[in-house]
Formats: C-alpha cells, structure tokens, sequence
C-alpha cells in the first residue's frame, strides 16, 4: 500500500525529490486508459523500483497524446485513469513526483526553441513518423513530426541526467541527445546530456501470442479489471498451436502462457516440465496464470478502485507535482531566455 496522497507536497517529499548526488531520472507516460499486463511488465515496475535509487520525475504526456486523441472529455479521463493506476501499483508521492505534461507550460516553450536548433531531416528519421507518413499519408498532423522536439524539451527542462529505456530502445533517446548538443553548441552549455539507464523492458506477447500487447490491437489483459474479466482474457490466450490432444507433448518455448508463468512464480521450469512431458494440460496451464494475476494485482485493485472513486485526491497528487516542479522549470527557462536574447 502506498503512501495516502495529499494535495500539497510535504516537506519529505520535497526533500526526497532533491537529494544532493542523486541521478535526476525522466520518463514520459502516454494517458492511454485502461492499464495491461505489458503496461506493468514491461515499464511500470520499472517505475517503482527506480524511484528508491533516483529522483524521479514521472510525467503523463497529455500533449503528445494529442497527436491521436482529440475528444477532450476521453484526454481528461484517460489522464486520470493513468494516474490512479500508477499510484496503484506502487509509485509513491513522497518518493517521486508525478505531474501531467500540460500542467507545467514550460514543456512547449523550450519545445519551440528547440526547434529552433533541430534540422527538419532529423525529426522526418523517425520511425513512428516514417511509417505513419507512408502508410496514412493524410492523417499525419504537424504534431507528429515535432513529437521528438517536444520529447527532448520534456527531459531537458527539469535537467534530467538519465531516461529509463530498454536496450532495444536506445535510438529513441539518440535524438533528444543530439537536440540538446545542437543547442548547447549554439548558445553554451546550458543543458547535461541525458544518459541510458538501461531497465529490464521484455516484450510482452497479447492474447493472440503473436502481437505485442496492445490496447488498440484489443489482446490486452487489464490486471485491474474485475477478476471475471481476467479470467476470460487469460482464457482466450493462443497457446501451443501444434499442442492439438491433450496427451500431446508441448513446448513452452513457444507458448505465451508459458512463458507468461515467468513474471509470476519461480516454480515455472517445473511447470515448463509439465508442458513438455504432458502432464500439464494448456486449460490447466491457463487458470494457474489467471488465478496468479488476480492474486498478484489484487492490492492494487483494490487501490485504483478507491482512487478512482475520489478523483479530488488523484489530481491533488497530480497538482502538488507540478507545484514542486515550477522553481526547478522556470529556472532553466530563464537561462534559456538570457542565453538566446529574448529577456
């Protein structure tokens, strides 16, 4: 159970956010609803085993979320949503300070200076825009092609000196990298370069043991949903395809549920056993994931049940968070403005 939320920072949590020494760490969140299995696996824990070495600064990036949603009332409730269920699943106020990106206008500022420095060629590199730009040409909004300015203006602002990825995500950060480089050539060293903090990031296969798990695809399993519902999610997974009786040997390598049974237990190379001389059958191999998940996320049900219930306490937490960032923002604006000639 986290610590209960208050709508103003404490002083032990001002101390935490600004502990001489500590590596300054900065990820951004998409709002994007409902949080899955991968959201958690894959970058939550993440979030709340970093936030006791680092000062860790957690943002919900509302403005780069608009780049694809564009019904104001979905925006604010998907924000919403995201912020309860991080509280939820263990990131803690008074250990980090999470705020939403629209909440702090400097983002868009430093974003416009930065641009500034930033060859059109680079941000037309990247691969999110590329695909999209072959692919939907005409639903290519302006937004996206800056995307990675605003990206680099998230980090810098608050002089971040680490960004979590995964080691397959290290071009990512390339480009913030070299925005920041371009400027600091220009104009002086004004801003650190951020550095990799390299995090355990696996690839989290959905319900159809093909894709990644998605939300949009619809292959997601919502560990905070009801208990019926992950059960029928993990009861749907695609397992073994070459698995067809029962009495046939399987191969866990390959089966999603399998290899799921990981993140949930360390008996999972007996249960792996089990698969290949058939003694486990897939059905059986589904209800142990299912009833591990529902155990595991219980607690934190539970809690984003409670948060959701009083949203005053959610966007208290949210607001204190960018209460405690405004010294920290309007400080590097006010370098940045004196070193370009603008004040």
């Amino acid at each position: 159970m986290i610590a209960q939320p208050t709508t103003e920072p404490s002083a032990a949590a001002d101390a935490a956010a600004s502990v001489p020494g500590r590596h300054r760490i900065f990820s951004g969140i998409q709002p994007s609803g409902i949080v899955h299995l991968g959201n958690d696996l894959g970058a939550i824990r993440n979030y709340v085993a970093l936030q006791t070495e680092f000062e860790a600064i957690y943002c919900i990036v509302d403005y780069h979320a608009l780049t694809s949603t564009h019904e104001a009332d979905v925006l604010r409730q998907r924000t919403r949503e995201m912020a309860a269920a991080l509280l939820a699943l263990g990131l803690d106020p008074e250990r980090c300070t999470l705020f939403v990106q629209s909440h702090r206008p400097e983002h868009t500022e430093l974003a416009w200076l930065f641009a500034t420095v930033t060859p059109v060629s680079w941000v037309e590199r990247t691969p999110t825009y590329k695909e999209k730009a072959s692919q939907q040409p005409d639903d290519v909004n302006h937004a996206l092609l800056t995307y990675p300015i605003l990206q680099a203006a998230d980090i810098a602002i608050y002089q971040a000196d680490r960004v979590p990825v995964g080691k397959d995500q290290a071009a990512h950060l390339e480009l913030s990298r070299e925005i920041v480089r371009a400027f600091n050539r220009r104009y002086g060293q004004t801003f650190v370069e951020p550095q990799a903090v390299f995090t355990e990031t696996p690839t989290v296969l959905g319900t159809d043991g093909v894709r990644k798990m998605s939300k949009s695809v619809g292959n997601t399993i919502d560990i905070l949903g009801e208990p019926d519902l992950v059960r029928r999610q993990v009861m749907s997974m695609v397992t073994d395809t070459q698995r067809i009786k029962r009495t046939d040997p399987g191969r866990p390598e390959v089966c999603n549920v399998c290899q799921l049974q990981r993140f949930f237990g360390d008996d999972y190379e007996d249960l792996w056993d089990g698969e290949r001389t058939a003694r486990t059958g897939c059905v059986d191999m589904k209800r142990l994931l299912a009833d591990r998940i529902v155990t595991r996320y219980a607690p934190a049900r539970e809690r984003y049940r409670e948060l959701m219930a009083d949203p005053a306490q959610v966007d208290g937490v949210l607001e204190a968070g960018a209460d405690r960032l405004r010294p920290r923002a309007e400080a590097t604006m006010a370098a940045v403005r004196e070193r370009m000639g603008l004040r």
